[in-house]
């Protein structure tokens, strides 16, 4: 399912000064790499729980308007546009009294309206780009805490281990707890 970044977050889950004191660190010559392991934390944690955790712009694109649109990368927040090439090879913008919106659903869901149906469109790819908005909010606090937690706890085995192992230890990938404190939060379907 083709789906690509419209924006970036607007700011991390976890503030550098949040990682650093978690990881104990003082030294400003770590900054630059306690940012990367921040997104990187973030990143795999998206990737992990299917989820957007700071709102941002998404588009998906499709060859064909679906009976009803699963939105990939909840919490679904709002549909910005639903564009649609139609028959005659013209871009459209379908008019937001076509279709209904469920961001109480998880995953999201898009609709007709009630008596209404998807238009017909020219039959190539790409030929539907539905725009949204996903995540949390706009600010880290409204991530859920479990979530922020896992992610201190990858920044910290990432910071702390610099390699996939060690030799004659026995260390797995991901710390114990994460994907305890993650679990209630993890999209199975799509």
């Amino acid at each position: 399912m083709p789906l690509s970044i419209v924006t970036v977050p607007a700011q991390e889950p976890i503030a550098r000064a949040e990682a650093k004191l978690h990881l104990r660190e003082t030294d400003s010559g770590q900054d630059a790499r306690i940012d990367g392991l921040i997104v990187a934390a973030r990143q795999w944690t998206e990737e992990y729980l299917r989820r957007v955790l700071i709102e941002r712009t998404l588009d998906l694109s499709l060859d064909a308007f679906p009976v009803e649109f699963s939105v990939p990368r909840p919490p679904l927040i709002s549909v910005t546009s639903i564009t649609y090439m139609d028959t005659d090879g013209a871009t459209q913008v379908l008019a937001t009294s076509g279709y209904r919106v469920d961001a109480v659903s998880e995953p999201g869901r898009i609709t007709p309206a009630y008596g209404e149906s998807w238009p017909s469109i020219r039959p190539v790819t790409n030929a539907v780009v539905l725009r949204f908005k996903a995540g949390y909010g706009t600010a880290a606090a409204s991530v859920p805490e479990p979530i922020r937690q896992a992610m201190l706890l990858l920044i910290g085995e990432m910071y702390e281990r610099r390699e996939q192992g060690i030799i004659g230890s026995n260390v797995g990938t991901i710390p114990f707890g994460v994907h305890e404190l993650l679990s209630t939060y993890r999209i199975l379907v799509f």
